[in-house]
């Protein structure tokens, strides 16, 4: 959830109950064709304004604020549009749409349909979007994802990666920079996209790449930074990761290059988007060409506000759910993006999630989809209709993030000084457990005390987004730090790094913040949405500093990615081959389990987890046989024999297998 209040311009908008029986009968437009349809002869532009009583198309000498030059006057078309064709190569040409209602003129806006736009993102722009594909892209292939389960997604902000000045990237802040190779920190480790690879994660989730509102694109001199969870305009690129936010070509262009850099380098690319508000309110782009109707109301006619950010998309009308259902099949098929994570799911419903789901996974059978089943606020919309976590079964192959194995790990995110399994808090081995069989039912769990979810809420696997941080609330260091103040660092370095063998050892699709794997900090900054770079920067020193932490996290990677055993595709499976209760007493603090590794045509038959979030040692026994390690109590020992019984230090994972 992001605190962004304070960042737009919101005007009390009142809607009537009649207003909002009408949205119902508004026509519905069911043609492709919205927004610009060009060519060399002519261009197309239609805009959906059922209400209007006219509409014009008004042309611009540039892409910033200025007063129109010319005005032309649409004509009313069929299913609420306006249309106007101009005859002739409009390439290059900046525009904008107003539409007459109620006798008064409404602002002049980009339709929400626009596919490329001038600086700040206030004028449109007619491109070509054949010209906007670097060399080869023709060719660019996503590397393939046979189960969702198969994921090691790695968050990531464009500007963080690649700001700090120990970078060694010469395109600090942009797309590109993510394209270079061979950059190196100051030690001569890889940063960058070669970190990335060597790290072996799979999926690079990107926060918000598309245009938003809070970065003043004239002024990128000037410190400036934002997450970007303020959409503007959802089909167009962030403008300030360009080279160039005046040209509405070159950010089309360089994210495209970002994208077939990654798929180049064996990396999938899943964009954060966020279709549950708008960054203006009465003023937005939606609201100045058909007043009321994307949004949801309150009873007394008020813009309703689940997310905190001043309103919510009304994604269950049929023109909403169709822009974003159209959005989002935009950047599969123009983009080859492979994957959506959707910012404050909850709000959404899962009808138009589940259409989503759907054609996105027509178009790209490995599409990867998940999203926060929850909100920010009450929603008009009844529970039982939106996409929450505790509905996650009714979603088609859609995760929703865990929270509840995310706070048993490290303490709740609300509180700074709750500590969770990895910091010595007893009582959190149900929540553990849950959150290893990925929200399941398993026979071995007693839901009455898992944390948050007193019944499993998952399908399969396929529906749990298995973390443990995020670009929210405090890094998993701050955190361990503000919670665990008499730990010595040595001591939290441990707990991280239990944490993280949780996170990559459990069922489900792994997730993991950028930076978590060298202990990154900001500094106990808690929502560090907009705080400036000495805060949110990745500081690549850090992989140097803590290269052990680094090793053991692209070990267990590697390992996951080896064994099938720890990424199983169904409920079934995971209960049938998960045993919490194989002989070994009870230890509060610990949690092992078996895994039988052969039903998954795993090469290791039996595999035994043990996590100790004690602050002292434990003894756990050890079934018959003989058990190679493949991790020792946070260290990487493959192959060492144990058998009768191993000893757990504190704030450790040990991997054995047969």
């Amino acid at each position: 959830m992001k605190k962004l209040i304070g960042m737009f311009f919101l005007l009390p908008g009142i809607i009537t109950s009649a207003q909002k029986s009408a949205y119902d009968k508004y026509p519905v437009y069911n043609g492709t064709d919205l927004g610009l349809t060009y060519s060399h002869l002519e261009s197309k532009f239609r805009i959906w304004a059922p209400t209007a009583q006219k509409a014009q198309l008004l042309f611009y000498d540039n892409g910033e604020n200025g007063t129109y030059k010319t005005e032309e006057d649409m004509q009313k078309s069929r299913g609420g549009t306006w249309i106007k064709v101009m005859k002739g190569d409009m390439i290059g040409k900046f525009y904008a749409f107003r539409v007459m209602i109620d006798g008064k003129w409404m602002d002049e806006v980009p339709d929400p349909y626009a596919k490329s736009v001038g600086v700040n993102g206030k004028r449109a722009m007619v491109a070509d979007l054949k010209t906007t594909d670097p060399d080869g892209w023709e060719k660019d292939k996503s590397p393939v994802l046979r189960n969702a389960t198969d994921a090691v997604i790695y968050e990531l902000h464009v500007r963080d990666a690649s700001i700090s000045e120990n970078s060694g990237i010469r395109n600090k802040g942009k797309f590109l920079g993510l394209t270079e190779t061979g950059t190196k920190n100051n030690e001569g480790l890889s940063t960058g996209l070669d970190h990335l690879k060597e790290l072996g994660v799979t999926d690079i989730h990107l926060l918000p790449c598309f245009d938003f509102n809070s970065i003043d694109e004239t002024k990128l001199n000037e410190p400036q930074y934002n997450w970007g969870y303020d959409p503007l305009n959802y089909n167009v690129p962030e403008g300030s990761y360009s080279t160039n936010p005046y040209d509405g070509v070159s950010r089309i262009k360089e994210f495209k290059e970002l994208i077939r850099a990654f798929h180049q380098n064996g990396l999938r690319v899943i964009m954060d988007v966020v279709y549950n508000h708008t960054a203006l309110t009465e003023n937005s782009y939606f609201n100045q060409l058909v007043p009321g109707y994307y949004y949801r109301h309150t009873a007394d006619g008020k813009f309703s506000n689940a997310t905190a950010c001043g309103n919510e998309i009304a994604s269950e009308r049929p023109m909403v759910r169709k822009f974003i259902l159209e959005s989002v099949k935009y950047w599969t098929q123009q983009y080859h993006v492979d994957g959506f994570r959707f910012d404050l799911m909850g709000v959404m419903d899962i009808r138009t999630m589940n259409l989503i789901s759907k054609e996105l996974h027509r178009i790209k059978p490995g599409i990867l989809l998940y999203g926060e089943g929850w909100t920010a606020g009450a929603s008009p919309l009844p529970d039982s209709l939106r996409a929450l976590k505790k509905y996650a079964y009714k979603l088609d192959r859609i995760a929703v993030f865990s929270d509840d194995i995310r706070d048993a790990i490290k303490g709740s995110v609300f509180d700074l000084s709750d500590r969770g399994f990895v910091s010595g808090k007893p009582g959190l081995e149900p929540s553990i457990r849950f959150g290893v069989v990925a929200s399941c039912t398993h026979p071995g769990i007693d839901y009455s005390k898992v944390n948050y979810s007193k019944a499993p809420y998952a399908a399969g696997p396929y529906n749990t987004v298995t973390y443990c941080s995020c670009h929210d609330n405090n890094t998993l260091w701050d955190k361990l730090s503000l919670s665990v103040k008499d730990a010595s660092r040595s001591e939290r370095k441990e707990m991280q790094k239990l944490a993280l063998a949780i996170v990559l050892t459990s069922q489900g699709i792994s997730f993991l913040h950028a930076g978590s794997e060298f202990l990154r900090s900001k500094k106990d900054i808690e929502n560090s949405f907009d705080s400036p770079d000495s805060i949110n920067e990745i500081d690549w020193s850090l992989k140097s500093k803590n290269a052990d932490v680094y090793e053991l996290v692209k070990s267990l990677i590697k390992m996951r990615k080896e064994h099938p055993a720890f990424r199983m595709t169904s409920e079934k499976e995971i209960a049938g081959n998960i045993d919490f209760d194989y002989g070994v007493p009870n230890v509060p603090g610990v949690v092992t389990y078996l895994i039988n590794g052969e039903p998954e045509n795993d090469s290791w038959k039996k595999i035994l987890i043990a996590y100790n979030g004690r602050g002292e040692q434990a003894i756990t026994l050890l079934p018959d046989g003989n058990w190679k390690t493949f991790i020792q109590n946070n260290i990487i020992m493959q192959d060492f024999q144990l058998s009768g019984k191993a000893v757990l230090d504190p704030h450790s994972c040990t991997i054995l297998y047969q």
